[in-house]
Order: C-alpha cells, then sequence, then structure tokens
C-alpha cells in the first residue's frame, strides 16, 4: 500500500453517468504490481463537507503506458467531484488496497490448486477436483452489472493472458450501461443483456441464454447485490466455484473503521481486508 499522487492524461464521458479516468504517477515511477479485484482510495479535496476518500475498482493497468484506469459513477458529492477533474490536474490515491481474485498459473494447473484452503474458505465442489481440460479449454464467465464491470476488464485480461476461454456476460438497463465494449472484446467473447432489449438479450444477466448452451469451470461477478446473489445460486446449483467482489460501503479502506462488515461463514469480516473478493460458498447470501 502506498500513497501517490497522479496526473490525470484522459477523463472520458462513457455515458451521462461514468466516467473513465486515465491517470500516471506524477513523479513517473513504474506502478507497483496490482491484481484484478484490488482497489483504491481516492482523495476528495475540493467539495466542501467532504472527507472520507472515495474506494473505485481498479479498472485497468496499462503497464507499456503506465497508467491507471479508473472507471468512476457520479452518486454523490465526491464522486461527481472526482468526475469533474481535468487532464493535467493532480489526483491523490492509496491503492492498492483490498484481496484480489484467485487466478489460475495457465493451462496446465489443477482446477483444484486454484482455491487453496487458506484463500477460498469455502467448499470446492468435489466434481472440480479433477484435473480438467489439458488442452487448455477451460472456460471462465464473468459476470457483471452496470458499473460493476469494472474489475471484470482487468481479470478478463488476466485470464486470457494464461491462455485461458473468458466469457464476458454484461447486463445494464439498457445498450449505453453497458461499458467498454470494445476493450472487453479484446479479451474474449462478449454477452449483453439489456431489460428494455436495446442490446443483446433482454432481461437479467441471469436469464441468458448462456447457461442453458455452455459449461463452466469458474465464475466471477461484480455488480448489485441481488444480481450477485443470483449468480451465485446459479453456480451452486451447477457445482461450479464463484468468486464475487463486493461493493459495501467503505470509509478508510484498511479496516479500522469497520464500517464494511460482511456477514461470512467465518464470522463478521471487512470487505475493505479480507475482500472485496469473497468465494460466494463463504457468504451468507443463500443460507
Amino acid at each position: 500500500m502506498q500513497v501517490t499522487d497522479f496526473i490525470i492524461r484522459s477523463n472520458e464521458a462513457l455515458n451521462d453517468r461514468n466516467r473513465l479516468i486515465k491517470v500516471t504517477p506524477a513523479d513517473h515511477r513504474h506502478l507497483p504490481p496490482m491484481q484484478p479485484g484490488q482497489f483504491v482510495q481516492v482523495l476528495v479535496d475540493r467539495s466542501p463537507g467532504t472527507f472520507l476518500r472515495r474506494p473505485i475498482s481498479i479498472n485497468f493497468v496499462d503497464r507499456e503506458k503506465n497508467e491507471l484506469w479508473l472507471l468512476v459513477q457520479e452518486v454523490g458529492d465526491g464522486t461527481r467531484e472526482i468526475c469533474r477533474r481535468q487532464p493535467g490536474e493532480m489526483m491523490n490515491i492509496i491503492y492498492p488496497l483490498g484481496n484480489s481474485f484467485t487466478l489460475p498459473e495457465g493451462k496446465g494447473e489443477r482446477v483444484g490448486e486454484l482455491f487453496g484452503e487458506e484463500r477460498r474458505a469455502g467448499k470446492i465442489h468435489e466434481e472440480t477436483r479433477q484435473e480438467k481440460n489439458r488442452n487448455g479449454d477451460r472456460r471462465f464467465l464473468l459476470v457483471g452489472g452496470g458499473v460493476g464491470t469494472a474489475p471484470l476488464l482487468f481479470l478478463g485480461k488476466e485470464l486470457h493472458a494464461r491462455g485461458l476461454q473468458v466469457d464476458f456476460l454484461l447486463g445494464g438497463r439498457s445498450d449505453t450501461d453497458i461499458l467498454q465494449r470494445a476493450d472487453f472484446e479484446q479479451y474474449g467473447r462478449l454477452y449483453c443483456t439489456t431489460e428494455d432489449g436495446s442490446l443483446g438479450e433482454k432481461g437479467f444477466v441471469t436469464h441468458h441464454s448462456l447457461w442453458q448452451e455452455k459449461r463452466y469451470d469458474f465464475i466471477y461477478t461484480c455488480g448489485p447485490k441481488p444480481m450477485m446473489v443470483a449468480v451465485a445460486r446459479l453456480a451452486r446449483e451447477r457445482g461450479v466455484p464463484c468468486e464475487a467482489s463486493l461493493e459495501n460501503l467503505m470509509a478508510c479502506g484498511f479496516g479500522a473503521c469497520l464500517c464494511c462488515v460482511e456477514k461470512t461463514t467465518r464470522g463478521n469480516l471487512n470487505t475493505c481486508t479480507e475482500g472485496p473478493v469473497f468465494n460466494t460458498d463463504m457468504l451468507t447470501w443463500l443460507d
């Protein structure tokens, strides 16, 4: 964890509520190691009465350009102030924070090795303990809703780099809510659902025909809690390991204030330090 001043390189409007902000360290130092699922805390210093930093998922890390991408949704005074910052302005960030999604090493890794006892903190279904698809034909499904798609782009890149098959299933109210489509398509197949039917299949991500057409070895999800609960239920019914990145309200970001606690099978845990990523068998959503 470190505190760094960044320079904003670009601030692009993706729709009327979401902006993609790309930043680079002001002192030109190389970005430290970061993993998909981690987040940052952005200082809000220009909004009177706003004292707490805002937690933002790491959307992407561009090592060649030494850029950190942040997908920010304007929901209140703090995020509004962040969204209005212009290229060339400074942004103070604490990063990287939290844990990360579980990643395989590559095609030859055994499925059972992906979720060690310490990391998964939940059971792995017995049928997935066998080594699967030695030719690398393992399928990973990444399910996101709204701005909850943010950490899945970085995750998809890392899975794709390991030679694994990646499917993205993204949902929103309309086509304008499905963000960064061209970026996602670089790392896997993109499937969409919209509530109004303006893009992809009409309905929710959990109703997409993909669930009947394909079998997956792992599922990752991030988005509104009702969506993640439904995805976790589908994963359990199919005997597929699933990890969820929670979006609990946070204040400090490193376990001091205890305002982001999540009830789990191991007791109450801080989402900011023990999470934000949890194996869904560890959560009490489906009890």
